[in-house]
């Protein structure tokens, strides 16, 4: 917990030669991911497979001044395994999405500088929406018609968070397996304050359980909640991830990795640590003050290649 991180230091865990089978059954909720939890998820890919066998994954995303995170998370879903990939963005976004990443295609919205209409939505597989969006009233009224007429899970990241702390009645709507991934500080927003950071756990543990969601909260040790209440601590990424954008590159993970088949629960914990294993990565090259989310979406592939 980040409050007690002035009395840990840097703490590490070694194997003293304990029972792996007893530790193994002994029943908790809370979990801690390592490399041996995750790379078991991992799917392999068919030699007879082509794009339409990893899913089309849509974006909502972007508005003026903010088509930055519309772009940072149409790569990162792009790097994580997606077949197809849409991207709905307001028209003033056309010029700059089409160049930042050509393989993306885009639903154009019909209002020039932010998100006010769902598109079609019969062929997606995963959802994500939030990054650089905005909280214009028509955006949030468009919101509420995603989650009313999606038929698969969505990603909510950014103002998507905090247009349902807006409008709490919504999340008893949301579609099976929708994500949510919020900062502390959108967390606090939807869920309320607290007094110490075990109290901000219960209150992610007690609002998926609630809901039925899947609650990501970021920082330090990201913590996964499953509705179930079972929680997972990431043990992957450092300070120099604590930079404009990297919430953004999240989001396009964990949307092409739904989009390619996991499920909500896989695509969460795996999407958090490969995430943070692909920031280790910049960061030991580059160091922490210089890492920036596009170093993050660069060395996806290394971190993907890590698990295998």
């Amino acid at each position: 917990m980040p409050e007690n991180e002035i009395y840990v230091g840097n703490w590490q865990i070694l194997d003293i030669g304990l029972s792996q089978d007893f530790i193994s059954t002994e029943k908790t909720k809370y979990n801690y991911l390592t490399h041996i939890d995750v790379a078991p998820t991992i799917k392999g890919r068919s030699k007879y497979s082509h794009k339409g066998t990893y899913g089309h994954a849509l974006l909502i995303a972007g508005s003026y001044g903010k088509m930055g995170a519309a772009v940072l998370a149409s790569k990162a879903c792009l790097r994580s395994g997606t077949g197809l990939l849409t991207t709905h963005i307001p028209k003033s976004g056309i010029d700059i999405v089409q160049t930042s990443t050509p393989e993306t295609m885009l639903s154009i919205d019909r209002y020039e500088n932010y998100f006010s209409e769902v598109p079609d939505l019969t062929m997606y597989n995963s959802i994500g929406i939030g990054p650089g969006l905005g909280k214009e009233h028509q955006s949030q009224m468009a919101m509420k018609l995603l989650i009313q007429n999606s038929n698969c899970p969505i990603v909510f990241d950014a103002d998507a968070i905090n247009i349902l702390a807006e409008n709490p009645t919504w999340l008893a709507f949301l579609p099976n397996g929708s994500i949510l991934t919020p900062h502390p500080k959108e967390f606090q927003r939807l869920a309320g304050g607290w007094s110490d950071d075990f109290e901000k756990l219960e209150k992610q543990k007690n609002l998926a359980q609630k809901h039925g969601i899947y609650i990501i909260l970021k920082g330090a040790n990201t913590s996964v909640c499953f509705p179930d209440g079972q929680i997972f601590f990431n043990s992957t990424g450092n300070p120099g991830m604590a930079t404009a954008g990297s919430g953004d590159v999240l989001t396009g993970v964990i949307t092409g990795l739904l989009a390619t088949g996991y499920s909500s629960g896989i695509a969460s914990i795996l999407g958090v640590y490969i995430h943070g294993l692909a920031g280790d990565i910049a960061a030991n090259e580059l160091g922490l003050e210089a890492l920036t989310a596009s170093d993050i979406i660069k060395n996806l592939g290394k971190a993907f290649n890590e698990l295998y």
